[in-house]
């Protein structure tokens, strides 16, 4: 933490160079984007363009449903009749659609907010008694789990990362960390936790994830919240079932089956962009599979199951090391669009432009002509529009990299993440002062263990952060000279001065003490001469029986035997 009190108003430059692992609070979602509405909406839509100069010369997104009742309330109006509709009925309408959209919303903190949405709706009936067969766009493998264990609804989410809604706002779809499930089983379900307990284990397989540790512990039985998001009026919670993990961790072996969910796999359309490399290295990241009953008209006379692959990804810009604001989707997700996916009727990309309207913050290349409203968590929103069914879209070069480029010259942050034992962190701000304030700038970090031999002889003592560096333009009360050629004294002619009215200042702050978790060294010690002392006794006796030779020798003979002995050999008599 760097604290500095300033008497007038200048710009500083200040650097951090630290040397302990810093952990930024680096802790992603989908809108619902269905266009509800009718003439009311539309001759609203047309008023608010009409009074808003900024956007002339675009125009406005609408389905056909949308174009048509425009056109009934312009004949109303008018007093004329509205030309009728005509469909063939020899036509024959597809029973499933496939869906895609991005979502692209810049936040507030500078970070830009990416949302995938993938639908698939079906019109078949997975509980009749002869089962489902042909499968086209619907996984076989989810809609075989629906048919088997009775589902009525089923969400399941895995997320890394907490959404920081003071930072960012609200998210489109909210998820908890880790892996969060809940279903909604059929009234024909007899036993409910025998049925829950065997579909966690094939979600398990399916998901590449540890949800078969979700037994009767960690599940419960909500009956205020998580109410059916799709059709029918389920009062009977007992059917109901509701379980988290919060440790799961979300990795490549979870995001590979969930694309292969999709229609087209990852090799074409908005998936190409979900590289993992990418979205598990951004400061939020949730992938989801919703499944649910919808209704395919205002009138609910038929329905259709409606699977909903969603992923939202938070990537932040200071983490990844740019110094500037700007974005591209080569950046974020180091790919570009070049098609759609051939399978998918709808597949779009949308900007949220609603603070920017007059594209006075910042600025998007390719421009696009085409609008889009919606209502998103009860605040109506406006989207630029990028249909990737047109050809148009992708140029003559066949390929979209959408660049946002901010056009104000503030909130310059240079930040470099450290690598373990390689280098330390960087960070570098031009931040201005008012008089008389005091600015404050923190850090967090996470303490971590160091190896044994990284420890210094006085570990106990802590570790030293570096001082911050403070480089300002304080102006001057006298005209500075900047001819550098003059003769003047040494100590006023180490910065060079190259403006009259400001002079150049440098600040140090005080290195930092950080405490970091220090073992205890004499267990070490006692261990080691304790095992050296055990070593030593065992290792040596054995050694030396080992390595030992023995020898019988007699005893030496007395003297008195030895004078018996040189008497009897002078008489010639044997030796005793």
């Amino acid at each position: 933490m760097a604290a500095h009190r300033c008497s007038c108003s200048s710009w500083l430059f200040i650097l951090f160079s630290l040397s302990v692992f810093v952990v930024a609070d680096i802790h992603e979602t989908t809108p619902v984007n269905d266009h509800h509405g009718g003439a009311d909406h539309n001759a609203q839509t047309a008023e608010q363009t009409a009074d808003q100069p900024a956007v002339e010369g675009r125009r406005w997104e609408a389905t056909e449903v949308k174009e048509a009742a425009t056109v009934d309330a312009a004949a109303d109006t008018q007093g004329t009749s509205a030309p009728e509709t005509v469909v063939p009925s020899s036509v024959p309408q597809p029973k499933d659609d496939f869906q895609e959209e991005l979502v692209i919303r810049p936040l507030h903190s500078g970070d830009i907010y990416a949302s995938f949405q993938f639908r698939t709706l079906w019109d078949t009936d997975f509980m009749r008694e002869n089962k489902v067969s042909h499968y086209r766009l619907f996984p076989k493998s989810l809609g075989q789990v629906i048919s088997k264990f009775s589902v009525r609804e089923l969400h399941i989410s895995f997320t890394q990362g907490y959404w920081r809604t003071m930072q960012w706002g609200q998210p489109f779809i909210p998820s908890p960390p880790g892996a969060e499930l809940w279903v909604w089983f059929q009234d024909s379900v007899t036993d409910v936790d025998a049925t829950w307990k065997e579909l966690t284990n094939v979600l398990s397989g399916i998901f590449c994830a540890s949800l078969n540790f979700i037994d009767s512990t960690n599940t419960v039985q909500p009956s205020a919240s998580f109410k059916p998001l799709g059709i029918g009026n389920v009062t009977d919670h007992s059917f109901l079932r509701y379980a988290t993990l919060p440790r799961e961790i979300v990795c490549t072996e979870n995001l590979t089956p969930w694309k292969k969910l999709l229609p087209c796999g990852s090799k074409a359309g908005l998936a190409v962009l979900l590289k993992s490399e990418k979205l598990f290295h951004s400061s939020f990241h949730s992938q989801a599979v919703h499944i649910r009953s919808v209704c395919q008209d205002w009138q609910c006379k038929t329905t259709s199951w409606e699977l909903r692959q969603t992923v939202n990804s938070v990537f932040d810009l200071h983490n990844s090391g740019q110094a500037k604001r700007e974005w591209s989707l080569f950046k974020m997700f180091s790919r570009t669009l070049t098609e759609a996916c051939p399978l998918a009727s709808s597949s779009k990309l949308y900007i949220d432009i609603t603070d920017n309207p007059q594209g006075e913050q910042f600025e998007l290349s390719p421009a696009t002509s085409l609008l889009s409203q919606a209502v998103v968590l009860g605040d109506r929103r406006t989207f630029s529009v990028y249909d990737l069914t047109q050809e148009t879209t992708f140029g003559s070069v066949r390929s979209l990299n959408l660049l946002i480029r901010w056009k104000s010259n503030e909130g310059y942050i240079h930040y470099e993440p450290s690598k373990d034992r390689v280098k330390p962190h960087l960070l570098e701000m031009l931040i201005q002062l008012p008089p008389n304030s005091v600015t404050e700038v923190t850090v967090q970090f996470e303490r971590a263990l160091l190896k044994w031999t990284e420890y210094p002889p006085d570990p106990n003592h802590g570790f030293y952060v570096g001082s911050s560096v403070i480089s300002s333009l304080v102006p001057s009360t006298v005209a500075m000279d900047t001819n550098s050629t003059r003769e003047r004294p040494l100590f006023s002619s180490f910065f060079p001065c190259k403006e009259e009215s400001s002079y150049f200042v440098r600040i140090y702050t005080e290195p930092l003490l950080v405490n970091l978790p220090t073992p205890d060294f004499s267990m070490p010690y006692n261990v080691i001469c304790l095992t050296c002392t055990v070593v030593a006794v065992g290792y040596g006796s054995l050694y030396n029986l080992l390595t030992r030779s023995f020898q019988i020798e007699e005893p030496n003979p007395g003297l008195a035997k030895r004078i018996a002995n040189v008497i009897r050999k002078m008489r010639g008599v044997p030796p005793l």
